[in-house]
């Protein structure tokens, strides 16, 4: 049995500038983070017992005969790819949901991959898994994604990506000073508003209007740099980070009539009024969760304003994803 854990994303600044639409024409970047939430997959090659030859176990229970058959996406894409002659049992776990904007569907595909290889005995780099998480999302499962999910669940840490126009990129962790960065961490709150989305929908309408708002994008784009600085020189205060986060709000809700509604402004308000000086929505919008960048003093007030949410604490983690529980059962 091989157990994988996958860190899930925070992305703060650059998002939507990872689409290959955008960057394989002006480059890209982003800044962002996987935080101590994850998900689990658990694989084995499944004992000759059974009268299938395949079993999946996510929110649904499936039993498949060959790989073809099975419906859950990034597993046929997966095992298809791999050419996968054996029979395997793959159990999904996850500390959040699915279709939220924290990027589960890449922690998903980077955590099996990496599974799928250690039943092999087989080992890949972090850039390796990336790239081909990457490859099998955007090119074999042709969906709608970005490309800094995959990356950021490979690597683990606070990074800065740059996205070159060839399809290159480049991670870069940012350092900081320790005190500096946990109180920079302590700024944080993540609710989830009670909705789930399909993101592929989502950023299908935001790429067919990415023509009609360039300048956003390019604006999108250098607030990366200047979040940047100001995380790196200690003289600046870390608050300036929400009001860039809160630029960044107005900027990307305005790419498309998609990314936000009046449930989601009517939170981002609440989350203002209460104290917080920025906020985002993760992820491609429409739901999943919403972010705050407050100061500790004032995270009372917007606890007690959005009781009605299911707050999640968390903290930046650095390992990205990594082989758990390595227990081979020999039966392949």
């Amino acid at each position: 049995m091989i157990i994988t854990k996958t860190p899930l994303r925070v992305s703060l600044f650059g998002g939507g500038t990872d689409y290959p639409d955008w960057y394989r024409e002006n480059g890209g970047a982003v800044l962002a983070t996987t935080i101590n939430k994850y998900c689990y997959i658990t694989c084995r090659y499944l004992p000759p017992f059974f009268p299938y030859k395949h079993r999946v176990v996510y929110s649904k229970v499936e039993t498949a005969n060959s790989a073809d058959e099975i419906k859950h996406p990034a597993v046929r894409s997966i095992l298809l790819t791999f050419a996968e002659e054996h029979g395997l049992e793959i159990h999904y776990d996850a500390d959040l949901p699915s279709q939220t904007g924290v990027g589960s569907s890449s922690s998903f595909t980077v955590g099996f991959i990496l599974a799928l290889k250690a039943l092999k005995g087989e080992s890949i780099d972090k850039h390796e898994l990336a790239k081909l998480a990457i490859n099998l999302e955007q090119n074999v499962m042709k969906e709608n994604v970005g490309t800094q999910d995959q990356i950021l669940a490979a690597y683990g840490n606070f990074n800065k990506i740059d996205f070159h126009k060839d399809n290159s990129f480049n991670v870069t962790p940012v350092i900081m000073e320790k005190e500096r960065f946990n109180f920079f961490q302590d700024h944080f709150m993540l609710y989830f508003t009670g909705v789930t989305r399909i993101a592929s929908n989502i950023v299908g309408d935001q790429l067919n209007n990415m023509k009609n708002v360039v300048n956003h994008y390019e604006k999108i784009r250098e607030l990366v740099d200047e979040a940047l600085i100001i995380l790196r020189d200690s003289s600046r205060s870390v608050s300036e980070i929400g009001r860039l986060l809160h630029e960044s709000w107005q900027l990307k809700r305005e790419l498309s009539n998609t990314i936000t509604n009046p449930e989601i402004d009517k939170i981002y308000q609440a989350g203002i009024d209460a104290g917080a000086i920025g906020g985002k929505i993760l992820g491609a919008g429409g739901g999943g969760f919403i972010m705050f960048f407050a100061a500790p003093q004032h995270q009372a007030n917007i606890q007690e304003k959005l009781k009605n949410l299911i707050y999640v604490p968390f903290r930046f983690e650095n390992l990205g994803s990594k082989i758990v529980v390595y227990e081979p059962n020999g039966f392949q």
